[in-house]
């Protein structure tokens, strides 16, 4: 099992109001080897919030089929966002890491 994890810097006050976008019901949900996503905020730090998106997948080729995908591309076009109002985004960091050990109750 593979996580993607993207770690996004936002202007204070809005990773709690972003983070319902990253759990709606959607194709995501309708592709081979999705697991699950999880969505964590941190509202520490003086000059940013930090929002976590933590999707899970069986193997790296299934995340690459979606990441290739045009249900991708368009839950990723924010064109008409950004002519609207400034990004809330400040920075953001992917991470691939492979899942080597678990514990669960």
């Amino acid at each position: 099992m593979y996580t993607v994890t993207n770690r996004m810097n936002v202007k204070k006050g809005f990773a709690r109001k972003m983070a319902p976008a990253f759990t709606k019901t959607g194709p995501l949900q309708e592709f081979d080897g999705f697991l699950k996503v999880e969505v964590a905020v941190c509202e520490s730090f003086e000059e940013y919030d930090e929002l976590s998106v933590v999707m899970y997948w069986d193997t790296l080729e299934h995340f690459n089929v979606w990441r290739n995908s045009d249900a991708f591309k368009k839950a990723h076009d924010r064109k008409g966002n950004r002519e609207e109002q400034e990004s809330p985004l400040l920075n953001s960091q992917i991470i691939v890491a492979e899942v080597v050990s678990t514990l669960e109750k």
